[in-house]
């Protein structure tokens, strides 16, 4: 099973311990083991956070940080195993590159984690695109 993350660029800090929570549950109760997770703001940092941690324990699960498109030279943020590039973005606009790996994301996995408290964003619109699909989300901004 494949798991993806879509949340907030300003998500509090204060979501970490349940993010990572949720994540480690989803790898020893459902034998989730691959997740994707994208490169823009704080949860996204949080979720890429929590799998470094949690590969130290559980080193049969992989992840992947999925790029909307070449970072730049000295933006050494990330190993070079980390990192992916979806097959077919090197043709889409740059301004369309996120969107495009967002819902490449959503066609690849079959559980979303998210936290969205707001629809005006693009993390929500990715996360109805996905409940609209019927894929299974796990709400952190719920409960």
């Amino acid at each position: 099973m494949v798991c993806t993350f879509f949340g907030h660029s300003d998500t509090p800090e204060a979501v970490y311990p349940k993010l990572k929570n949720t994540i480690e549950e989803l790898i020893i109760t459902r034998g989730v083991s691959t997740f994707m997770v994208g490169n823009h703001g704080s949860f996204d940092s949080m979720a890429l956070r929590a799998l470094r941690e949690l590969k130290q324990q559980y080193t049969h699960i992989s992840y992947h940080v999925i790029l909307a498109y070449m970072p730049k030279q000295d933006e050494g943020l990330y190993a070079p195993d980390e990192t992916m590039l979806p097959e077919g973005i090197e043709t889409v606009p740059k301004r369309f590159a996120i969107s495009w790996r967002n819902k490449w994301m959503v066609h690849k996995s079959q559980i979303v984690i998210c936290y969205i408290i707001h629809n005006a964003s693009g993390a929500a619109q990715f996360v109805q695109y996905a409940e609209h699909r019927g894929q299974e989300t796990i709400r952190l901004d719920k409960s």
